[in-house]
């Protein structure tokens, strides 16, 4: 219990300066391209950032550099994708045999130097295509995905039970979300006040201590196994065919049923998070256009809004889990969570009906922790790093291809259905709904997905 709770101010830190920079650079990006393609300044109103367009007949100017500024996004996410996916693969299944801590670490070294970048270009005005640049060589540190990956690897270690598990990664999930909240509101404010440099020099500073604090403070949870039956890796072997080895084994030493359900639940778990992470990709670009035309005020706020999920979701996994529930049911409930909130999107018009959809997702995390323990429960103690490596490979694979996907469609359809990407994205979570009843039907009896053996504690 003790080094769970050391490892939550690494997550604190590192939650609190991603979600300080995501709106922040979307926004930066989108300011930039404005300036450099209408020759203007950015339209700066305390009610609408669409008033100034209006006025000056540039509604075709937001709609190109609406355009550019999805199209920058996708570039930014295809060419930072193969790296990330090589170092998440290999640094995470070799934390079983060298430790947790390189997969914290390393993530956080390649975060601050593409805040550091941010920080660069603002500060300089410098050209932004730099800014891909900086996203390849943070990707070459892992990445959000090696961080996530290695923590809840970290996490796993810690755990004895089902529902110990479940509620610690929830738990995590709801912490990192009300710092994330916090981050989102203060976003706008401090954008409205002092520009872009300070914040970005804040969340490098956040950075630092959460790396200096991983460094010394941090402790490490896994210990190298010496039953030979399960190392099965000869110490003249080279380090990367041990990381490979280590996702070959976990996925070819099981048995048939667990391979199965294991299969199975990763295709909920990747599906569920391509059309998640793809229509919330476009929430920010969709608030800055017409008729929204939101302030950084507002979408600070809406930020806000959405990191609530985080807590509501915790609290609906606990009550829940604690009520026997199953939980591939648990999943079922966050999925049409999330698939009310996208079709209320995508026909929102008006400030008041847009934080309506938002607040309409408020269990749509649920599916994460509980689908993250229902795989590792699967998974013997000495190849969680594997289990884990190979999910956030597989996620942020997917979510690279979903943000391309959303990102061109958006592009494409900006001009005449702006909400055609929410549509879609409710469109698959109604498909996985059928999926996952006819998958809970296809898991062998021997594998329980039932409620949480924490119950009969």
């Amino acid at each position: 219990m003790k080094r769970f709770f050391r490892l939550m101010p690494v997550m604190a830190l590192c939650a609190f300066s991603y979600f300080l920079n995501t709106p922040l650079m979307q926004q930066y990006v989108y300011r930039r391209l404005w300036l450099q393609m209408t020759d203007t300044s950015y339209p700066i109103s305390d009610t609408s950032s669409c008033t100034a367009n209006s006025s000056s007949n540039n509604s075709n100017n937001s709609e190109e550099v609406q355009r550019q500024a999805s199209l920058f996004s996708l570039y930014t996410d295809v060419l930072s994708t193969v790296p990330s996916l090589v170092v998440i693969l290999m640094l995470v299944a070799y934390s079983d045999r060298a430790g947790r801590k390189i997969t914290i670490i390393m993530p956080l070294i390649g975060m601050l130097i593409n805040t550091v970048a941010y920080l660069t270009v603002s500060y300089f005005e410098l050209n932004i295509y730099l800014l891909i640049g900086s996203s390849i060589l943070s990707a070459l540190c892992g990445g959000l995905g090696t961080f996530l990956g290695g923590c809840f690897a970290y996490i796993a270690d810690l755990c004895k039970t089902c529902r110990q598990k479940t509620l610690r990664m929830a738990g995590v999930d709801m912490m990192v979300g009300l710092l994330a909240g916090g981050a989102s509101v203060s976003t706008g404010y401090f954008l409205k006040t002092a520009g872009f440099n300070w914040p970005f020099l804040t969340s490098s500073l956040i950075l630092c201590l959460s790396l200096l604090y991983a460094i010394f403070v941090l402790e490490e949870t896994m210990k190298p196994p010496t039953d030979a039956a399960i190392i099965d890796l000869s110490p003249q072997r080279s380090s990367i065919k041990q990381m490979v080895c280590g996702v070959y084994q976990m996925l070819a030493g099981a048995s048939r049923s667990c391979k199965i359900a294991l299969a199975l639940l990763i295709i909920i778990f990747t599906s569920f998070s391509f059309a998640y992470i793809g229509g919330l990709s476009m929430i920010t670009l969709y608030e800055l256009n017409e008729p929204l035309c939101w302030t950084e005020i507002l979408i600070g706020y809406a930020s806000a809004l959405s990191s609530t999920v985080f807590l509501t979701s915790f609290v609906g996994v606990s009550v829940f889990t604690y009520c026997g529930v199953p939980q591939l049911l648990i999943v079922l409930l966050g999925i049409l969570s999330l698939a009310s909130g996208m079709v209320t999107a995508a026909f929102a018009k008006t400030t008041s009906l847009m934080f309506i959809a938002i607040a309409s997702m408020l269990l749509s995390k649920m599916p994460f922790p509980v689908l993250r323990t229902m795989m590792s429960e699967i998974i013997s103690k000495y190849e969680q790093g594997a289990l884990f490596a190979f999910i956030y490979f597989l996620e942020v694979l997917t979510n690279t291809v979903s943000t391309g996907v959303f990102n061109s469609i958006y592009a494409g359809t900006v001009a005449w259905c702006p909400g055609f990407v929410f549509l879609l994205s409710a469109g698959l979570f109604n498909y996985m709904i059928k999926c996952s009843i006819h998958i809970h039907n296809s898991i062998p009896d021997n594998i329980s997905l039932g409620a949480s053996e924490g119950m009969q504690e």
